[in-house]
């Protein structure tokens, strides 16, 4: 049988370069807008404070793109879908 290995990479003491390798720094967390502000029941009529949440195609942002906590996430999505039934919000985007 034949041996399929692969050669080594070529590294500094052989004269190929050396590859750097990048060093990732984890980002700042993210803090409820929500929490901070002391909003305890987020209103689906408050249009200007959820089209921020939106997307231009008119989906809902997510919790780790926005920062929400979990709780006021889940009463962020309520409060879209609402909006949108009422025509507050549009489905789409424009």
């Amino acid at each position: 049988m034949e041996n399929n290995k692969k050669p080594a990479p070529a590294g500094k003491e052989f004269g190929g370069e050396e590859k750097s390798k990048k060093v990732r720094r984890p980002q700042k967390r993210k803090v409820c807008e929500f929490c901070e502000k002391g909003i305890a029941v987020i209103d689906y009529k408050d249009v200007s404070r959820l089209r921020k949440y939106v997307t231009e195609k008119g989906k809902i942002v997510s919790a780790r793109t926005s920062g929400c906590c979990a709780h006021h996430q889940r009463q962020l999505t309520v409060a879209i879908k609402r909006a949108r039934n009422m025509a507050l919000l549009p489905f789409k985007g424009e």
